[in-house]
């Protein structure tokens, strides 16, 4: 299973939007395996949130990145608290 494969299983479903704004976030890191979800994750919503802070993008216009990297930055701790005994 990949990391993006991984993304898609969470349950509750993400709204397709969401999902797929995901899935380009997370670009050729969502091909890695899915025991790497922590630090792709992380790393594709950290990039989305430095990108918006540097872009002072304040408007609904952002809203979609906004909820992107939110998104992520949780299923980074999701799947870390697969492995505890890493985090």
């Amino acid at each position: 299973m990949t990391v993006a494969e991984w993304v898609a299983s969470r349950e509750p479903a993400a709204p397709p939007a969401l999902a797929a704004h995901m899935r380009l976030a997370l670009g050729d890191n969502g091909t890695r395996p899915a025991d790497e979800a922590t630090a792709a994750c992380l790393a594709a919503g950290e990039r989305m949130a430095a990108a918006l802070q540097r872009s002072d993008a304040t408007s609904r216009a952002s809203a979609l990145d906004l909820l992107t990297a939110d998104a992520l930055v949780t299923l980074a701790f999701e799947a870390a608290s697969d492995t505890p005994d890493q985090i």
